[in-house]
């Protein structure tokens, strides 16, 4: 199994270095950040995913975070917060994504509420943007789900 690590900073962080099958047949390693949560962390494990993983060039990769059962700015603010805390804990910034993937099982009444917080995080110039309707999602009362890239600067 991958060496795990914890290092101090904002909060606990948890990292493994593992080779991601994403980049299978190659040589690069990624750094996988998990929650700092216990609950979260079990939920992640059992289900086989983690917060967000870090490749060797800086792309960062968050796993979707889920809106619902409510779909209002609040909702939506709490979404972006827990956004927040992931790219922090990952060496990055709201200046860093590059894109963002949103999938909502009613993009109509959903988009608005989104996009309104969504500007209170995201400057000009904007990154790119995909919004798509599903029937569902995973977590039963998930609404909407959000997935970012980042890439960080070279330090």
């Amino acid at each position: 199994m991958a060496r795990q690590r914890i290092l101090l900073g904002v909060g606990a962080l948890v990292l493994s270095a593992v080779a991601h099958p994403a980049l299978a047949g190659t040589r690069t390693t990624a750094e996988v950040l998990y929650s700092n949560n216990a609950e979260e962390r079990a939920f992640q494990e059992s289900a086989g995913f983690s917060d967000a993983v870090i490749l060797a060039d800086g792309t960062i990769y968050l796993s979707g975070i889920v809106v619902g059962p409510d779909v209002d700015e609040a909702a939506f603010n709490r979404a972006y917060r827990r956004i927040s805390d992931i790219l922090i804990r990952a060496g990055a910034s709201w200046e860093d994504v590059v894109d963002v993937t949103s999938y909502h099982t009613d993009i109509d009444a959903q988009i608005g509420p989104m996009s309104s917080v969504q500007k209170q995080y995201l400057a000009p110039p904007f990154p790119a943007w995909t919004a798509v309707q599903v029937t569902r999602l995973y977590l039963p009362t998930g609404k909407t789900e959000i997935k970012i890239v980042a890439k960080r600067a070279a330090h």
